[in-house]
């Protein structure tokens, strides 16, 4: 996606269903990987069970099938219909993973061992950050994981929008304690040199 043109999009507000719908409708999505990315397999691989998991802010939902063939409870939501379609499409007979759901509203049917982050804190505005601090805490009982990347970058526009470290730090301090923090070698180039892969525990 490096270097295509940008298409015209009527929605500027990444808030909105019609932001992220106009995005996969023109196949706009830099953001994307193109399948699981090596320290997921690895992380995948090296659980000690399966582990009941969320993908919020899916998007195409790459990741779901991985976790799927590894016995996991994979479950994956985005509030964007399209996005939705795209990963039922992508996901075989795992489709009925997916689901179109708001995260600050959506409630697990049972308790969460893992929320997978990829690409979603740096999908909103700086100013939900906190609100969602508060959702993967409310999500996760003591012990349970927030593992994924976490984008790294001081440029105002986005998104996606990234964040200082210190700012992460002191944002999940007060519920998670880090236990992984490692340098990504296949990052995508929207990500590429500002992006870890963290892996923090719910206290």
């Amino acid at each position: 996606m490096a270097g295509a043109p940008v298409p015209d999009f009527a929605s500027r507000d990444p808030l909105s269903r019609q932001f992220w719908d106009e995005r996969f409708e023109k196949a706009f999505t830099p953001w994307e990987r193109s399948g699981p990315s090596q320290a997921l397999r690895r992380f995948v691989a090296a659980a000690p069970r399966p582990l009941r998991t969320l993908i919020p802010g899916c998007g195409s939902a790459r990741e779901l099938v991985l976790m799927c063939e590894a016995g996991w409870a994979a479950t994956a939501i985005d509030f964007s219909p399209v996005a939705v379609a795209r990963a039922r499409a992508l996901a075989g007979p795992w489709a009925g993973r997916v689901h179109e759901a708001d995260f600050f509203g959506w409630a697990p049917p049972q308790p969460l061992d893992l929320v997978y982050e990829q690409a979603f804190l740096c999908a909103l505005p700086r100013a939900r950050r906190p609100d969602v601090a508060r959702r993967w805490e409310a999500l996760l009982a003591q012990g349970g994981l927030l593992a994924g990347y976490f984008f790294f970058d001081e440029v105002e526009k986005g998104p996606p929008f990234g964040i200082g470290r210190e700012e992460l730090d002191a944002l999940l301090a007060p519920a998670f304690d880090c236990i992984a923090d490692e340098a990504v070698e296949d990052s995508i180039p929207v990500f590429a040199g500002k992006e870890r892969w963290m892996v923090w525990r719910r206290r």
